[in-house]
């Protein structure tokens, strides 16, 4: 019974994350919150913490502050207050307050800082050192600029960004065996920038795109992947590689592009995934979502 139980609290507060992530510049009260999940407002807080490890308001004061330090990084030229509203804030004073307690610097001083020396903390990997050396000098492939349709997909969520992740991959394999499911098109939603944060809390969701709604839903759930305006790169190379080749479109792409990037998440589509490849070789296009504003 318990273990139901926890598949249900775990399906209820998928349903929670994804309405937060689909705009997180709204207002995202608790009580609204736990109407998504169909909690009292009590009971949510605690098992919003159960499930996700932290409070709902360090969740998304969290993915805002990654959000606004992403478009100070990338975007130089889009004025402070803008990104504060963007980032569901509607006080200058609290946001700065907000993001100096996160990492210890001001908006403007974040914005100083020179991306391409600035200590990634991926670079403690000493395979993604490695491949980060190797490709620092390559030149990006062009990108298709395309609007993208949205996609139903079956996922597992995971935290940290290394060879873990595979475990996500191997039970949601199992779940589509099990099912019936084709589970040949594959996505890895990228929520978080490694960039600038440490591997081990990375957020990544591994999907498959299913053509019909989850009869239950528990570990495995399902949503709705985003469309909209997205580039597309071609990205091949083996596992270490793929995070230097984002970093490369981040830092030296898209701040020269004339697009700003848009609050989704940013997510592969794995012609070849290195997390389930014995070789852990990958081919892929990199949807990184776009916008005018």
């Amino acid at each position: 019974m318990k273990g139901n139980m926890n598949k249900n609290q775990q399906s209820r507060i998928n349903d929670v994350l994804f309405y937060i992530h689909q705009d997180i510049s709204r207002d995202l009260a608790a009580r609204d919150l736990a109407k998504v999940a169909s909690y009292s407002e009590q009971h949510f807080h605690r098992t919003f913490k159960s499930v996700v490890g932290e409070s709902v308001h360090q969740y998304i004061r969290r993915i805002r502050m990654e959000y606004a330090a992403n478009q100070f990084m990338f975007d130089p030229q889009t004025p402070i207050i803008d990104i504060v509203q963007k980032s569901g804030f509607s006080s200058a004073s609290s946001f700065n307050r907000a993001f100096k307690e996160t990492f210890k610097m001001s908006p403007k001083e974040w914005r100083k800082q020179d991306k391409q020396i600035s200590a990634k903390p991926y670079l403690k990997d000493e395979e993604i050192a490695r491949a980060y050396q190797r490709i620092a000098s390559d030149s990006l492939p062009k990108p298709k600029v395309v609007e993208v349709p949205s996609r139903m997909a079956a996922y597992v969520r995971h935290t940290g960004y290394n060879r873990s992740i595979t475990n996500a991959w191997q039970l949601l394999k199992a779940w589509a065996m099990t099912e019936g499911r084709d589970h040949s098109i594959q996505y890895g939603l990228h929520h978080s920038n490694p960039t600038w944060i440490e591997l081990d809390k990375c957020r990544y969701v591994a999907c498959i795109e299913i053509d019909k709604p989850l009869s239950m839903r528990g570990v495995v759930n399902q949503f709705v992947i985003p469309g909209g305006l997205h580039a597309v790169f071609r990205l091949e190379g083996t596992y270490g590689d793929l995070l230097p080749k984002i970093t490369l479109i981040l830092e030296h792409w898209l701040p020269n592009s004339g697009f700003k990037l848009r609050s989704t998440p940013a997510y592969a589509h794995y012609h070849q995934n290195h997390f389930i490849d014995e070789n852990e070789k990958f081919e892929l296009d990199f949807y990184l979502p776009i916008g005018f504003f």
